[in-house]
């Protein structure tokens, strides 16, 4: 199960990695065109706002399985640690209810709009759609990989790559 965990958090980071990468490079070569010669891509605003669509999907399950969503947890720690389990249970239920929702609602988004293309890139929006699905099953993987420990001991994963305290300190 670890090479699994590891193996999965890798092709996620690295899928990440390379939409950004790719999505900074669209956007600096679009500007430094149109600064330059005074030209742009046509196809460089929407093919960059579609990637941060995926990225937002994709990313989504890595900074849940860390801890790195906003969280308010007054009550939760106001409880004993019998009330805090519970609480900590029902929230977990309710998130895969709502990861269950976004790939469902994905997924009927997907059909409908298989048809109906894009304004510039002409592909179909089912592609574009597909991110909510697709990154409704990632966060339905990650939480499972890290729901026991955060519903017992209020803990998430974590490693040298992300500090969900550091990150909720800037």
């Amino acid at each position: 199960m670890q090479a699994f965990e590891r193996i999965f958090l890798t092709v996620n980071r690295w899928a990440l990695i390379l939409l950004l990468a790719a999505m900074s490079v669209i956007i600096f070569v679009n500007v430094t065109m149109r600064y330059t010669t005074h030209e742009s891509l046509e196809w460089a605003e929407e093919v960059s706002r579609h990637m941060m669509i995926w990225l937002t999907f994709l990313g989504a399950g890595p900074v849940l399985r860390y801890g790195g969503h906003i969280a308010v947890e007054n009550l939760q720690d106001a409880l004993p640690r019998a009330g805090g389990i519970a609480m900590r249970a029902v929230v977990a239920a309710l998130l895969f209810a709502f990861f269950g929702f976004m790939v469902w609602y994905g997924w009927l988004y997907m059909q409908r709009t298989m048809f109906q293309l894009t304004a510039v890139t002409q592909i179909p929006f089912a592609y574009i759609y597909s991110a909510m699905a697709i990154g409704g099953v990632l966060l339905i993987v990650h939480f499972l990989l890290v729901v026991k420990g955060y519903v017992l001991r209020r803990e998430f994963a974590s490693d040298e790559h992300f500090d969900a305290d550091a990150a909720a300190s800037l």
